[in-house]
């Protein structure tokens, strides 16, 4: 168990409050977000641009470069900068929207999240400014002429870093205390000639004076005492003070709507959110009060750097109103936080032995922790608008998430990426988690249950997909993300497991559960639809899609439900454990297992059921008519491999503490031959008096393994590809009502507008469905031990065990960052990225990766599930160390 200052900080309390109420909780971009969206056609994107967003307050969050706030974003504060060329503050990221982007909206900045502890006493990121004027125009541009088969152009394409003429702008924070940071921001001029750079720290208020709500009539202020100081009013909070080191001036403004420019209405006070633009960019002093007074403020630090010199500004945001000399122990209290953060992955990363992995690992947490966002959305009000408007709002003609109006979300969430995805994903989240207990279980504990709480979770059970539609459905994976969270709560606490947190979530994901099954299995035969589920455009055409006379029978949600039954299964043993009752729920999910793995598997000339190609040895989904014509969609993709996933091992020991569940599964499997025959060996104890329950069995099992393990279908240099690579010879083509259809493998950016043209599950690499997969036959290898082995890869001659196939998968996901030859696969050959020194140290964590050549695509900062490569790196490190996985 770790036991060091930050630890100590953890166990002080288990919300998001004390030493976590300040944190990185802004997000990167608010603008073009369904939440502001106030449009009657619901197009998000276009009605709050990147132009408008420096100009409207918005309703529900905020957004900033390397921002803080409290946990319920009242108070926030964040950076913007000036190169002295630009002809915008830089405030926030700039990128391009859904439409204007060849491949989906894409952030166009470069920016690195270095450091951050669990509490967020110590945090670190680093963002790059070019000296030359952002090619704001020249990115819309180019990306606007590609088509889809045409890769990306990024900002380092354009050239503004070639000559090394940029800023690398060191952010960071460290708390003397809860409510008192210290806060540095270090900038360096990489060229080799002196240059201009305003750094303007920002301190403003979430509007929320403006909407007409009587709890918040009373409106927060700031007031600044000469240039050094200011005062922070807030009806929530004790009196607070910003404390500016040497700034040159402070500038004050309300954070207000520019009426005038956004709506052509007057304004209602000469002082509104673009103030600062207006002021620094155009000179306009007219723009700032000269009162020193609004709600927001920032400090104007303008300085010349040298070349190859750096430039450093120093503020304290504190509750201690009366420092005669704020700054007296900041350079100690830096030196104490890196020092607790230092101990704290210390303990975490002491079987990482390697100097360039553990680098790895801790930014792949840091990515995790500061992908933490307020997430404020009530429904109820968002549909029926304010009280008090700054317009004539008339309603929506497209009512968005309609069938949610008890939905009301405000809590710090866990986000795949804050700019391109700056809203909870229900999948996506479950997997976050799995990354966060390693550093925080409470924190992914919290996580879980959150979105199983009734102001989330549908009156129905459904669990919420995603802001765009809350009523798309994704995989079920809350269950299998509990285990893993759970189990590894329950190492870290001396083998006692969080019994009450488990009992709790059951209850909600047996809510959930009976949703999937009523509506999702139409006929109750347990073959399993559900749509698209996350995997966008994996199928010949639109799994979401409602196709007349035609139903989708799907080999992944049939898995997917299978692997839920196997996982509540688990939970309700362990419950049971000291609570006996639910041995119930236990024979509940075993016979429903059971089930499910008989109408899977039912030979389809038998009954027209199975999801099983005895021709292709593969599990499909398959098209149902209503004149009882059935025809497999044979493409062999991740959909065909989900059922293997689907295993779960139950020792002797367990079973003799759950003797009602013991006798009722004794009962099934000596009444119900057939059911028993169609799951792997139950009678036949395995390593240590275990018994498997799995889909896959014999002939099926080795079959599944051959095509997982072949480098000519789904083992790639670098992890398991999403689409085998059999379709690159062999495109699959589908004729639908007249259209031809035509699936071949695409190892990177999607080529097709399905699902918004914006990821691809045609070809390339994806974190969560790979360790899904390794967790899958590291299970499989608890039961089967030594004894079982596999060609690896498929005809090389290489037999090795499933263990040490698990690991070599693993292996080969790690070498997307560095590969045994020093590479860095990822970078896609940029050199820039692979060799410059101001450039190797940072690792960027992208959404998904070329299935040939590594190279990271989607997004770049998708930590949330691109950061499980800190589990497999931790994983693979205590291999090397002789030390069990599970250990």
């Amino acid at each position: 168990m770790m036991s060091n200052v930050e630890k100590h900080r953890l166990l002080e309390r288990s919300d998001n409050k004390g030493w976590k109420k300040w944190g990185p909780y802004l997000s990167e971009r608010q603008w073009g977000t369904v939440r502001e969206d106030y449009s009657r056609n619901g197009d998000a994107w276009n009605y709050v641009s990147h132009d408008l967003s420096r100009s409207r307050a918005y309703r529900w969050g905020e957004d900033g470069i390397g921002g803080i706030s409290d946990n319920k974003q009242h108070i926030c504060l964040a950076f913007a900068f000036w190169n002295h060329k630009d002809p915008i503050l830089k405030e926030r990221l700039f990128g391009l929207t859904n439409n204007e982007a060849n491949h989906g909206e894409d952030v166009k900045e470069l920016y690195y999240y270095l450091d951050s502890t669990p509490t967020h006493s110590y945090m670190k990121m680093l963002y790059k400014y070019p000296m030359a004027v952002f090619p704001y125009d020249i990115l819309k541009a180019e990306n606007r002429k590609r088509g889809r088969r045409e890769d990306e152009f990024e900002l380092v394409d354009t050239g503004v870093f070639d000559k090394n003429e940029y800023f690398d702008i060191f952010i960071e924070y460290a708390k003397a205390e809860k409510d008192d940071i210290c806060i540095k921001i270090t900038a360096h001029n990489r060229s080799t000639r002196a240059a201009p750079l305003t750094l303007l720290p920002t301190l403003w208020f979430r509007n929320t004076w403006s909407w007409g709500y009587k709890e918040f009539e009373k409106k927060p202020i700031l007031t600044g005492i000469s240039n050094s100081q200011v005062e922070v009013y807030h009806q929530y909070f004790s009196r607070m003070k910003l404390y500016c080191k040497e700034a040159d001036e402070l500038i004050f403004t309300e954070n207000n709507t520019n009426n005038k420019r956004v709506y052509g209405t007057p304004n209602e006070t000469p002082y509104v959110k673009d103030a600062f633009h207006e002021y620094i960019i155009r000179d306009a002093r007219e723009a700032v009060n000269p009162n020193k007074i609004g709600t927001k403020v920032a400090a104007r630090y303008k300085r010349m750097v040298k070349a190859g010199g750096s430039t450093t500004v120093c503020l304290r945001f504190t509750t201690k109103t009366m420092l005669h000399n704020p700054f007296e122990d900041f350079d100690q209290v830096f030196e104490d936080r890196k020092k607790d953060a230092e101990d704290f992955y210390g303990i975490l990363q002491e079987e990482v032995k390697d100097k360039e992995l553990r680098n790895i690992q801790r930014q792949a947490f840091a990515g995790m922790l500061w992908s933490k966002q307020f997430y404020y959305y009530n429904i109820n009000q968002w549909l029926k608008g304010d009280p008090k408007m700054p317009f004539d709002f008339r309603g929506r003609d497209y009512e968005r998430n309609a069938s949610w109006h008890h939905a009301y979300m405000a809590n710090i969430l866990s986000m795949p990426d804050k700019w391109e995805y700056p809203w909870f994903a229900a999948w996506d989240l479950a997997f976050h988690t799995v990354t966060l207990a390693k550093v925080d279980p409470d924190f992914a504990k919290r996580q879980l249950s959150v979105v199983l709480r009734e102001y989330y979770m549908h009156p129905n059970g459904q669990i919420p997909a995603y802001e765009w539609n809350f009523s798309d459905v994704n995989p079920p994976v809350h269950a299998w993300a509990t285990l893993q969270v759970y189990e590894h709560d329950k190492r870290m606490n001396n083998g006692k497991g969080d019994i009450v947190f488990l009992e709790r979530v059951f209850h909600k994901l047996l809510l959930n559960f009976t949703w999937w099954v009523n509506q999702k299995d139409d006929d109750g035969n347990n073959i399993f639809g559900g749509g698209f589920l996350g995997l966008d455009n994996i199928g010949v055409f639109d799994r979401n899609a409602q196709i007349p006379g035609v139903k989708l029978q799907q080999a992944d949600a049939t898995g997917w439900m299978a692997i839920y039954t196997l996982n509540m299964l688990r939970i309700a043993m362990e419950i049971a454990i000291e609570r006996p009752a639910y041995q119930d729920m236990a024979s509940k999910f075993f016979e429903h297992f059971l089930h499910i793995a008989a109408a899977i598997n039912t030979p389809m000339d038998k009954s027209g059921l199975g999801l099983w190609d005895e021709d292709d040895q593969f599990y499909y989904d398959k098209i149902f008519s209503n004149d009882n014509r059935t025809l497999f969609l044979k493409i062999r993709s991740l959909v065909g491999l989900i059922p293997l996933c689907a295993v779960e091992v139950i020792d002797d020991e367990m079973l003799e503490k759950l003797p009602d569940f013991k006798r009722r599964l004794e009962w099934i499997l000596a009444n119900r031959a057939d059911l028993a025959a169609l799951i792997s060996r139950w009678y036949e104890p395995g390593k240590g008096e275990t018994h498997l329950l799995s889909l896959l069995r014999g002939h099926r099992m080795k079959m599944v393994f051959k095509r997982l393990f072949d480098e000519t279908e789904f083992l790639s240099d670098y992890g398991i590809r999403s689409l085998s690579k059999y379709h690159l010879e062999n495109p699959y083509h589908f004729n639908l009502h007249g259209e031809r259809l035509t699936v071949t493998y695409t190892p990177g950016e999607s080529d097709l507008s399905i699902m918004g043209g914006n990821s691809n599950w045609r070809g390339p690499i994806w974190f969560p469905l790979n360790y899904l997969i390794i967790d899958s036959l590291h299970k499989y290898s608890e039961y089967y031990g030594e004894h079982y082995e596999v060609e690896y890869p498929t005809d090389s001659g290489e037999i090795i065990t499933l263990k040490e196939a698990a690991f070599q998968i693993s292996e080969r996901l790690i070498d997307l960052f560095r590969d045994k030859n020093g590479h860095r696969p990822y970078n896609g050959g940029v050199e820039l990225f692979d060799k410059d020194k101001n450039f190797t140290p940072y690792y960027l964590y992208n959404e998904y990766f070329h299935g040939d050549t590594g190279k990271g695509l989607g997004t770049s900062h998708q930590t949330g599930w691109t950061g499980l490569v800190a589990d497999l790196i931790q994983e693979v490190s205590e291999k090397r160390n002789g030390k069990d996985r599970k250990s």
